[in-house]
């Protein structure tokens, strides 16, 4: 199954949880608003040190909740969003549309150049894609996401620790050990990886010796 199957089912997908759930946490799939909050503080340590703007693509962004996040913390952001729902993109552009220094969109091909680039819950659902194709898939999307971002990226991924009890096999569970490694002889020697924050998962941030401005 190639990237651009597994996209359109887990686009599907989520098109699916928003309109059941609406513009909440579980629209994009998540337990709670708490928990989301969570990830996003730990997505967030890969921001510039220091404070001050800085330019952020939100991939796999839903509705926006990082936006409104950002906006809560008084941080000033050059925006983008992205998702490969159409659905997802629709409400987002509703409640965020207009305002300045923020996009939205479904096309790869319009992702910026950005400071920073994160990634929320896009590794966790299969949504019937082989798990063996899976590790490829991440992979590649690193990779994109690195060629995007001067100074760092950051992602999450579930657990291969989690309580099997809790473990589903519709969605993937990766080593942590494995993805840290691979990140650290493939993307960049500045690797961090953070497994404290309570919840069945990772977050990985990858640091760049800083690129230039496109």
């Amino acid at each position: 199954m190639d990237s651009s199957e597994i996209e359109r089912r887990v686009g599907e997908y989520y098109s699916g949880r928003i309109a059941e759930h609406g513009t909440t946490a579980r629209g994009v799939d998540w337990n709670s608003e708490a928990s989301q909050r969570v990830r996003f503080d730990q997505l967030l340590a890969a921001a510039p040190r220091g404070g001050g703007d800085f330019s952020l693509n939100d991939f796999g962004c839903g509705y926006g909740a990082l936006l409104e996040y950002l906006d809560e913390q008084g941080r000033v952001v050059r925006y983008h969003g992205h998702d490969i729902s159409e659905a997802m993109i629709a409400r987002a552009r509703e409640a965020h549309g207009g305002r300045q220094d923020v996009s939205f969109g479904t096309d790869p091909s319009d992702i910026p150049v950005a400071d920073v680039t994160v990634a929320s819950g896009i590794f966790n659902v299969l949504a019937g894609s082989e798990e063996a194709t899976w590790p490829d898939y991440v992979r590649s999307t690193l990779r994109s996401l690195a060629e995007r971002s001067r100074s760092a990226i950051a992602f999450n991924m579930l657990t291969s620790y989690s309580d099997p009890e809790y473990m589903t096999e519709r969605l993937h569970y990766a080593d942590p050990r494995e993805v840290f490694d691979w990140c650290k002889r493939e993307l960049s020697p500045q690797v961090a990886l953070l497994h404290d924050y309570g919840l069945y998962e990772f977050t990985v941030i990858v640091r760049f010796e800083e690129k230039e401005a496109a």
